[in-house]
């Protein structure tokens, strides 16, 4: 079955889990790339928002280590949030640059997951990326 890729975040994705490109290619595209990031607001009353703060996904994996839940386009996250968190109906698409000025440290990323085309980033590397994202060019 062909994996229809919706962006070119997802081209470079798939290409690195072939291994038709390195990793690094990948990691360059998703610094440069927007990303949906799944969040749940607090219940609205009379029509007001009572909160100015959406709250991310964030899961913890079979360790205790925490991971920001990320998905390449808004279509991929859909049937995952809809079987796993129906709570979080909503979302933001925003730099993958933002997510990691926000993010605190200790933090993994997790992207697409339970898709094909998923992967779970490390702590460690994702303050590489941090890192990297904030030296100017």
């Amino acid at each position: 079955m062909q994996i229809e890729l919706k962006n070119e975040l997802e081209k470079q994705l798939h290409a690195a889990q072939l291994g038709e490109a390195p990793s690094d290619v990948f990691m360059k595209q998703l610094i440069a790339s927007q990303v949906f990031m799944p969040v749940m607001d607090e219940p609205m009353i009379g029509g007001i928002q009572r909160s100015t703060r959406a709250q991310p996904l964030v899961v913890q994996d079979d360790s205790g280590a925490s991971a920001l839940v990320l998905f390449t386009s808004p279509e991929r996250a859909k049937s995952f949030l809809e079987a796993n968190y129906p709570d979080f109906k909503g979302g933001l698409l925003t730099e993958f640059t933002w997510v990691l000025e926000k993010m605190d440290r200790g933090f993994g990323i997790m992207i697409n997951p339970g898709d094909e085309l998923g992967i779970d980033i490390e702590p460690e590397l994702v303050q590489q990326l941090a890192q990297s994202a904030a030296r100017p060019n």
